[in-house]
């Protein structure tokens, strides 16, 4: 059984992840619109927009992958599973009842597209401004690296969400997350779990916040001297 988790969860992808890999920068430049930047960069913009709802809407088996966890290795990497376990990726890449399991597509097209969207984004400054553009309303900027502390985040996700500071609060909270830690290259781990402990703190429960007006008020009086 080691054996067969080790050929579909590693051995396998070696081969598979580049096949999806150029599959999909082939299928996006066969259509990509030859003229008109306004309509390439929007063209791009709804690429890049399904491959984050594809990393949204598949975050638990990406953090199992990412926290390099081994639970569920028999279920996702074996063919005794394959007909009890959904299969969420596309039918579009050939499947051999014979050679996959449940998830090792999936593993592979989580791979692929994680290097597809930085090719997008190459592509998108390429067409576009060169050192800032817009992806899913937010500003690109080519490499930004959360430093304070997961709570720090956490209080930030939770404060947007509550000010109805994104899409006029028409969004989910873990969507929120995803994306801030998307831009800031930063994994927030059980966020659910920071939360909870952000709101039994004895002292303040907004630390980072307020330590944030602190800092702009005090740069602010700076200025003004």
């Amino acid at each position: 059984m080691k054996e067969e988790i080790d050929f579909f969860k590693y051995t396998k992808q070696i081969p598979l992840v580049p096949l999806i890999y150029y599959s999909e920068v082939r299928s996006f430049e066969i259509q990509f619109p030859k003229a008109n930047l306004d309509s390439q960069k929007k063209y791009t913009k709804r690429k890049i927009n399904k491959i984050n709802r594809f990393f949204l809407y598949n975050m638990d088996f990406i953090r199992y992958v990412e926290s390099n966890s081994t639970h569920f290795d028999q279920q996702y990497f074996t063919r005794d599973y394959l007909d009890t376990y959904i299969i969420t990726y596309s039918k579009f890449y050939f499947q051999d009842p014979e050679f996959s399991t449940a998830r090792d597509m999936l593993l592979g097209k989580v791979k692929a597209y994680q290097m597809f969207i930085d090719y997008l984004q190459k592509r998108l400054l390429k067409n576009g401004k060169v050192t800032k553009d817009r992806i899913n309303g937010s500003a690109q900027i080519p490499s930004l690296k959360w430093t304070a502390s997961k709570t720090a985040l956490t209080e930030l996700v939770y404060a947007l969400h509550s000010n109805r500071a994104i899409n006029n609060g028409n969004v989910d909270i873990k969507e929120i997350a995803t994306t801030l830690q998307h831009i800031f290259h930063y994994d927030l781990g059980d966020f659910y779990k920071t939360y909870s402990e952000i709101k039994s703190r004895k002292v303040s429960r907004t630390k980072f916040l307020d330590e944030l007006s602190s800092a702009l008020l005090s740069q602010m009086d700076k200025a003004e001297e």
